[in-house]
């Protein structure tokens, strides 16, 4: 029997967290791609099976020995609108595992058929979302982003309907934990404080166990997620990342990226980028990602600001004390994180730190009004050579290139130059710290949906395997793979993204 180490603390919590569900089983499961290194992180030894093996138990025909699978009830904002109840519609959690070095991690299988939460729908997923969710967040986990990972892939040999017939795909996800801001939002909406109090013990003792012995742990935890979640979205923002659907149902408690569905890297910077089809009014376009990160958090402390204190008065202006934190948290993230990827590493002071966000805003601004590729401007700049007043190589022209040759690009640079003069380190130190922060590579829009054409049109999955290679160093320049650094050309571009739902 295929064993993996589970402890089911989260069964333990009771029937109104949850509905217990069996998978649902499928015609012919086939392996895709099974994360060996992940499986070792996790001490989950499949050395005895084969891949058909590893196919039957990640499309949930078979059931781990351990595992008590469950539909998790949470509520949510969708587009700002309270729903009250949501859950796992088509996601079920297989049970906690505790790696080897001691933390927990969640394992689900997502599209394994109906549960309680499906709300009339199939409980499925498309194998198109399936490939795009493993691509991605893998991506995101080798650029250091916070992250639930993908543990397995695979086909079911059946259809699923969306516009059109679709062949579907389970994947298995890891996550720190798959408790959202909805999950406590589905008790405190009901009134349930004990069981608001309940789930934030779970989180405490299996996501933050430092907090377990603090005076006020419940008042801990607040804070802790809240500098969590500013860490998180100014990893995003340095990256060039949308996540898409910023509903609280989709905000991991744990601080991780979670819940891949619309999401994409931007190729050309634009501040208030798009791509998701059912954000229609840009609710959660790029540069809306910092406030509604707050907008979600103070949902969160509607939901647990009771415990603080007895006092309602008192909890909730301790509640507000902790919000007002936020925005500064983020700041210094963001500033931190896009000083690092312009090579400005050298401690300074508060007057050059601020003078470094200006010059750091204006370039943004211009790769906005040029339409310049995000990822490409970061990575040229980081090969830069500044010794020689003329461009020695292919790359050192390739920069000003992108915004052709204007002007504004031009005064830009030289103010750069100047401001690397307070820098202490040398050139060679400077590129090496600006390439260990700048990516070549990101899963790029038009190269999943390549990866996807090809497995769903031809069964093909050689161009997934080929981007997965590719993506597992993203700052490391690797020989051959040149076209995976490119943009879409005007027929590859990809204008909007589905949650595949």
């Amino acid at each position: 029997m295929f064993h993996i180490p589970f402890n089911n603390q989260y069964a333990s919590l009771g029937p109104s967290f949850y509905v217990e569900t069996l998978p649902s089983p499928v015609a012919n499961p086939t392996l895709i791609k099974f994360n060996e290194d992940l499986a070792e992180a996790l001490g989950i030894s499949t050395s005895d099976l084969d891949p058909d093996d590893l196919a039957t138990f990640f499309a949930g025909n078979r059931i781990a020995d351990g595992s008590v699978p469950l539909a998790m009830a949470y509520a949510g904002h969708q587009f700002g609108n309270f729903v009250p109840q949501l859950g796992d519609g088509r996601a079920l959690l297989l049970g906690e595992v505790a790696s080897p070095d001691g933390d927990y991690f969640d394992v689900q299988l997502k599209g394994s058929g109906p549960t309680a939460y499906s709300r009339n729908g199939d409980g499925r997923a498309a194998l198109g979302p399936v490939l795009r969710e493993y691509l991605v967040s893998e991506a995101m986990a080798t650029l250091g982003v916070p992250t639930t990972r993908a543990l397995a892939a695979v086909t079911t040999g059946e259809d699923v309907v969306r516009d059109r017939l679709l062949p579907g795909g389970v994947i298995t996800r890891v996550a720190k934990s798959f408790v959202r801001v909805g999950t406590f939002q589905y008790f405190a909406g009901r009134g349930d404080l004990d069981a608001v109090r309940k789930l934030a013990d779970y989180v405490i003792e299996h996501n933050y166990p430092q907090l377990c012995d603090a005076q006020n742990s419940y008042v801990d935890l607040f804070k802790a997620v809240v500098d969590a979640q500013a860490v998180l979205i100014a990893q995003w923002m340095r990256l060039g990342f949308i996540h898409g659907v910023m509903n609280t149902d989709n905000m991991s408690i744990a601080g991780e990226t979670i819940d891949y569905g619309p999401c994409a890297f931007m190729d050309e910077y634009k501040h208030n980028k798009v791509f998701s089809s059912i954000d229609r009014d840009g609710r959660y376009a790029y540069n809306n990602q910092p406030a509604i990160g707050l907008w979600n958090l103070t949902r969160l402390a509607e939901c647990i600001a009771p415990l603080f204190s007895q006092d309602e008065d008192s909890a909730v202006e301790v509640a507000k004390d902790i919000l007002t934190t936020y925005q500064p948290a983020y700041e210094q993230h963001w500033l931190a994180n896009m000083r690092a990827k312009c090579g400005l590493t050298t401690d300074v002071d508060k007057a050059i730190a601020n003078e470094d966000k200006v010059l750091i805003e204006s370039l943004l601004d211009i790769m906005a009004q040029h339409q310049a590729d995000f990822t490409q401007t970061f990575f040229y700049l980081s090969q830069s050579k500044l010794q020689s007043s003329e461009p020695t190589s292919k790359q050192d022209s390739a920069l000003p290139d992108l915004f052709g040759r204007a002007t504004q690009f031009n005064d830009w640079f030289r103010k750069w130059r100047q401001r690397l003069s307070y820098e202490t380190i040398s050139e060679e130190q400077r590129q090496a710290t600006m390439q260990a922060v700048n990516p070549v590579y990101i899963s790029r829009n038009h190269q999943i949906e390549a990866a996807i054409r090809a497995a769903e049109d031809h069964n093909d999955f050689s161009v997934f395997h080929d981007l997965l290679e590719v993506l597992q160093s993203p700052y490391t320049q690797q020989e051959g793979k040149d076209k995976y650094m490119l943009p879409p050309q005007a027929d590859e571009v990809v204008k909007q993204t589905y949650c595949g739902t």
